[in-house]
């Protein structure tokens, strides 16, 4: 365990006496997970199956920034808590009509190393059942199927797995380690730098589209974007008709993720990123070399920028050298 982790972990284990034991409301009783329109890493679980387990519900949709930072730590709890009497059910629900596509859940699944059950929630059935309406989301559920508490969003680590923690002595378990686990993310799960963070998640469809313009891109002002060459905008996304499209946003952030993807299964589409009219470099995110060339091959978020410190806005392009793009959102971190 590194210097940082242990000094961190000790930290958060004095942090315990906080939290520990509180009084937790029962805000009613969980729903089950029938909506389901197929299970992945495990048979269908019923509420036979879950009597007298504790479950942590985990919203989730695979190209969620926000959820994938939060990831190694319900990971990290599933791990730790098995054999406790611990189940996690993640419960896929798709932002994107391509989420609903198995094989890419699937892939998504294998890809992140994500162990525990997924509900697939491809109706969006669960998400209503739970009136839920965030990625992602977090439900801690009795061993008597009762929600006893939720929280939306990142952050709240330590006081989720002291919640966890209690429920399971609740449930009668013995022997809980009452530690906190300590993680170590890479590529998109570090968690955002946000001191340095001054650029929301950005939809570029039709439906949700935001700070558009059609100024060129050495005029953009901070979070404004613009795509050049021959698109067609659609609901939720932008295509790109012919080669040589470009989209350009003037950033402040760490990161730069871009949601998109091949519009035909199969068809792999080339493109390169510049900063501030040059390559990347040491800045390039983790699909890009530092020559800023990478490829677009499936339907996923892509990682176009991780610079390294100072932080100042920067002037992101884009440029697809085949036709067939589908672009959707921008998220940063």
């Amino acid at each position: 365990m590194k210097a940082r982790q242990l000094l961190l972990a000790t930290m958060l284990a004095g942090a315990v006496n906080a939290f520990a034991d509180e009084k937790l409301p029962i805000e009613g009783q969980a729903p089950s997970f029938g909506g389901a329109t197929a299970w992945l890493n495990s048979p269908p679980l019923t509420p036979a199956d879950l009597r007298g387990k504790v479950v942590l519900v985990d919203f989730w949709t695979y190209t969620c920034i926000n959820w994938l930072r939060t990831l190694p730590y319900v990971r990290a709890w599933a791990e730790k808590y098995k054999d406790k009497g611990l189940v996690v059910v993640g419960v896929h629900t798709p932002e994107f009509e391509f989420e609903k596509d198995l094989d890419n859940i699937r892939r998504a699944v294998k890809d992140m190393n994500v162990n525990y059950s997924v509900a697939v929630d491809s109706r969006h059935a669960i998400w209503e059942a739970f009136n839920n309406n965030y990625w992602p989301a977090l439900y801690f559920i009795d061993a008597q199927g009762r929600i006893r508490h939720h929280y939306f969003g990142e952050g709240e680590y330590a006081r989720a797995e002291m919640i966890i923690q209690q429920l399971l002595i609740e449930a009668g378990a013995t022997g809980v380690n009452r530690n906190l686990v300590a993680v170590d993310p890479t590529g998109f799960e570090v968690a955002a730098d946000w001191t340095s963070l001054k650029s929301p998640e950005t939809y570029l469809g039709l439906e949700r589209a935001e700070n558009r313009t059609k100024a060129a891109p050495e005029r953009l002002t901070l979070n404004q974007w613009t795509a050049s060459g021959n698109w067609t905008t659609q609901r939720n996304a932008i295509v790109l008709n012919k080669a040589d499209g470009r989209i350009a946003y003037r950033f402040h952030a760490r990161d730069v993720h871009l949601v998109m993807g091949p519009a035909a299964h199969g068809k792999a589409v080339r493109f390169r990123v510049l900063i501030d009219g040059k390559p990347p470099g040491a800045a390039h995110g983790s699909d890009v070399d530092d020559a800023g060339n990478g490829t677009v091959s499936e339907q996923r978020l892509y990682q176009l920028v991780r610079q390294p410190k100072p932080i100042a806005d920067r002037l992101l392009e884009i440029e697809f050298l085949d036709p067939g793009v589908e672009a959707f959102a921008f998220t940063f971190g």
